[in-house]
C-alpha cells in the first residue's frame, strides 16, 4: 500500500506546472537531449521511437525534428493532456502520439517494438526520484533488440569537499557571529543530503566513480544496493566538511568508433554549467582541517528504500585511512603510497620512452 500512494504522489507531482518550468529553464539538460537526438538523425530518421515519461513533450518533438517516423510520447500524469496541445502547437500531431498511461500499463498497437528510447528519467544524485525502474521496464518489452537506449549509459561520482555556504558564511551576518546557529543548522540537515550548486575549488580531492549504469543491459536489481570504500588525498589545504555527488549521462554516437567517447554527453559536475540536478551534498556535522596530500577516507552506501521503491537511502561513515586499501596509484602522503607511486612512475614511463623509440626506429628502417 505503502508504495501505490509513494506512485500516487509522485505521478501527481508532475502536474505542478512549476516543476516543468524549472526542467524547460534548464538549458544544459534540453541542449544535451537536442544535440545527442539531431545530430544523429540518420538514425532516427523513419525510426519508431518512444519517450518515457514525456512530460511537455519537448523530447518527443527534437525525435519530429530528427525525422522519426512515429513518437509514441508516454505520459502517467494530467500533464499529457498539456503535451497533446503543444505537439499540435509544433505540427508534429501526425507523427507524434501522447498516450496518458503508466508504461507499465501499455499496449502498443500489435504489439510493436520501438527502434529508440528516449527518456529523461534522472533524479537528483541520477537514482533518487527517478523513473530508472519504468525505463528499464520499458526497454525489456518494447525494445528491438538492436535498438537504442537515449542516454545508454551514466555515471555517478563523487568527491570529498567543502561546504562553505553551511559553514563560512556564518563566521560574520552583518557583524554579528552565527556559529552556533550554523552548528545546530547543520545537524537538522545531518539526515537528509542537501541540493546545492557547488564551485570546482571546493572539491577538495579527486573524484571517485560510485557507480556506473549500463541502460542497455542493467537489471533493477543491480542498482538495490550500492557502496564504495575509498582514500584520496586532499587536493589543498582546506575543510573537509562533506561529500559532493553527481552524475553525467552519455548518449549514442553513430560516429565515433568502439575506442572513442561519445561527445553527447550531460554533465551535472561542479565543473559544468549549472542544471537544475545540481549537486547532491552529504554534510558532515563537524568540519575537519586536512591538509594537501592528507589522506580522506571515506565509505559511502546507497540502499533502495524498501518501502518507497524511487528512493535510496545514504549513508557515509568516516574511515581510518590506515585501516582500509589505497587505490594503486594513490594521491596521498602516506609513506606507502608515496613510495609506491614513484616506482610505478620510474617502471612505466622509461618503458614507454622505449617502446616509443623502438617504434620510431622500426619506422625509419621500413623507409
Amino acid at each position: 500500500m505503502g508504495t501505490e500512494t509513494d506512485n500516487s504522489e509522485y505521478f501527481t507531482s508532475y502536474e505542478d506546472l512549476d516543476v516543468h518550468k524549472i526542467m524547460l529553464e534548464d538549458k544544459p539538460r534540453n541542449l544535451a537531449y537536442k544535440k545527442a537526438i539531431l545530430e544523429n538523425k540518420d538514425y532516427f530518421k523513419d525510426k519508431i521511437v518512444m519517450d518515457v515519461g514525456c512530460g511537455t513533450g519537448i523530447l518527443s518533438i527534437y525525435c519530429a525534428q530528427a525525422g522519426a517516423k512515429k513518437v509514441y510520447a508516454v505520459e502517467a500524469s494530467n500533464i499529457a493532456k498539456l503535451a497533446k496541445l503543444v505537439v499540435k502547437e509544433n505540427g508534429f500531431e501526425n507523427v507524434i502520439e501522447v498516450i496518458q498511461s503508466k508504461v507499465e500499463n501499455l499496449t502498443l498497437p500489435g504489439n510493436i517494438k520501438v527502434d529508440a528510447i528516449v527518456s529523461e528519467w534522472m533524479g537528483f544524485y541520477l537514482l533518487h526520484e527517478g523513473m530508472l525502474d519504468s525505463v528499464l521496464y520499458a526497454r525489456d518489452k518494447f525494445l528491438k533488440d538492436n535498438g537504442q537506449m537515449f542516454p545508454d549509459s551514466a555515471v555517478i561520482y563523487v568527491a570529498p569537499c567543502s561546504v562553505p555556504t553551511l559553514y563560512n558564511k556564518w563566521d560574520d551576518v552583518d557583524g554579528v557571529s552565527m556559529k552556533v546557529f550554523a552548528k545546530h543548522l547543520r545537524k537538522s540537515k545531518h539526515s537528509k543530503p542537501e541540493i546545492i550548486s557547488m564551485n570546482p575549488e571546493d572539491l577538495l580531492g579527486h573524484e571517485i566513480t560510485l557507480s556506473w549504469v549500463n541502460l542497455k543491459d542493467d537489471e533493477l536489481s543491480d542498482l538495490d544496493s550500492i557502496s564504495i570504500q575509498h582514500v584520496v588525498g586532499a587536493n589543498k589545504d582546506g575543510l573537509y566538511q562533506g561529500l559532493c555527488i553527481w552524475f553525467v549521462c552519455k548518449f549514442p554516437d553513430f560516429s565515433c568508433t568502439e575506442d572513442e567517447e561519445s561527445q553527447y554527453v550531460l554533465d551535472t559536475s561542479p565543473k559544468s554549467p549549472v542544471t537544475h540536478w545540481k549537486q547532491t551534498v552529504i554534510v558532515l556535522p563537524e568540519e575537519l582541517e586536512v591538509e594537501e596530500g592528507e589522506p580522506i577516507a571515506f565509505q559511502l552506501d546507497m540502499e533502495k528504500d524498501r518501502f518507497s521503491r524511487r528512493r535510496y537511502n545514504l549513508q557515509m561513515t568516516l574511515l581510518d585511512p590506515n585501516a582500509i586499501e589505497h587505490p594503486q596509484p594513490c594521491s596521498c602522503d602516506m609513506t606507502k603510497c608515496i613510495l609506491i607511486k614513484s616506482f610505478m612512475n620510474q617502471n612505466t614511463d622509461p618503458m614507454e620512452s622505449e617502446t616509443n623509440v623502438l617504434q620510431e626506429e622500426n619506422v625509419e628502417d621500413q623507409q
